[in-house]
């Protein structure tokens, strides 16, 4: 298979490149290198972490639909796993008008052009923050999700029922993934493990949001991964996936694993909720694990591997 991949140079689609292009499938990247963060560790996810890995770059954007009809005619792909989007909650507070461009008529182009060209399954990039505040624990894919409390978080239930129009009218496969807390090597600089073992390694103060009480799915990235091939190869008529670790973390232990790797102890700055963010996500994740996926990585393991690579390409 011929498969694209929007925003290859990220963190979890250079990771998805990686593991497709070894299994022995065509790997297209697609990507804009926007600065939301450094452009230079997106850059050198394409160069270093895919060295040696065989696949196509375009650099472009989702929102040019020239750009879009070029690659698409020159390419003839096969599916496509859509993942470029600006991502983050309190960013998409600041800058709402721009998560619309990206995430709801970047995706509009990509839905429309999968159509044109017979694409034979299209899976995308949803998020646990559809689930907003929801107060039944574990989330599940059959909970109301219609009072997003964030514009990224709209953004993504608005993929949901786009992609949901394209599978009714037009009969092509859509599958959502509701990531839960992604982590892992190469991951975010936005990301809480990111800032946290950053802090903690320059002796700085980290901020603990909800003084402490929070707890989250972390899922590694090795899992999503294996999550989105499973759906990929399924080519579900339409569906939306819960995708998540297998065990609710709470963030004071998530910061201790870290304290251990890093061999010191953080200086913790208690502060109250962030709008838009929600104290508890954990996922249901019944559904995937009935298609034959299950998480392995647990967060000591992964925190492990995340500090491992953090200290090589940072510190040395």
């Amino acid at each position: 298979m011929k498969i694209l991949i929007t925003g290859g140079a990220g963190f979890i689609g250079s990771n998805l490149a990686r593991k497709l292009f070894e299994r022995g499938d065509e790997v297209v990247l697609l990507d804009n290198f926007n600065d939301y963060y450094d452009p230079k560790l997106k850059e050198d996810r394409i160069k270093k972490f895919l060295k040696g890995i065989k696949f196509k770059l375009y650099r472009g954007d989702i929102r040019d639909e020239k750009f879009l009809e070029k690659l698409f005619k020159k390419e003839k792909i096969d599916k496509i796993v859509h993942l470029a989007a600006m991502a983050g909650v309190r960013y998409s507070l600041q800058n709402p008008n721009l998560y619309y461009e990206v995430n709801v008529l970047g995706t509009q182009n990509m839905l429309n052009f999968a159509v044109k060209h017979k694409i034979k399954n299209f899976v995308y990039a949803s998020s646990s923050s559809v689930y907003g505040n929801n107060k039944k624990l574990p989330f599940s894919e059959a909970d109301n999700v219609d009072t997003p409390i964030s514009p990224y978080a709209a953004s993504k239930k608005a993929n949901e029922l786009q992609a949901h129009v394209f599978s009714h009218i037009y009969k092509l496969p859509t599958t959502g993934l509701r990531f839960f807390t992604v982590y892992g090597p190469w991951g975010r600089p936005d990301m809480a493990l990111f800032g946290f073992t950053k802090n903690i390694l320059e002796g700085k103060t980290i901020q603990v949001f909800n003084r402490g009480k929070m707890s989250r799915n972390f899922t590694y990235v090795d899992d999503i991964v294996s999550g989105i091939i499973t759906v990929l190869d399924k080519n579900l008529a339409y569906d939306v996936v819960n995708i998540g670790g297998d065990r609710e973390e709470k963030l004071t232990r998530f910061v201790e694993v870290i304290e251990e790797n890093v061999g010191k102890k953080a200086k913790r700055k208690l502060m109250p909720m962030q709008p838009g963010d929600v104290p508890s996500t954990v996922a249901d994740i019944r559904k995937l694990r009935k298609m034959g996926w299950k998480p392995t990585t647990r967060i000591e393991q992964g925190i492990k591997n995340f500090i491992a690579w953090y200290q090589e390409y940072y510190c040395n």
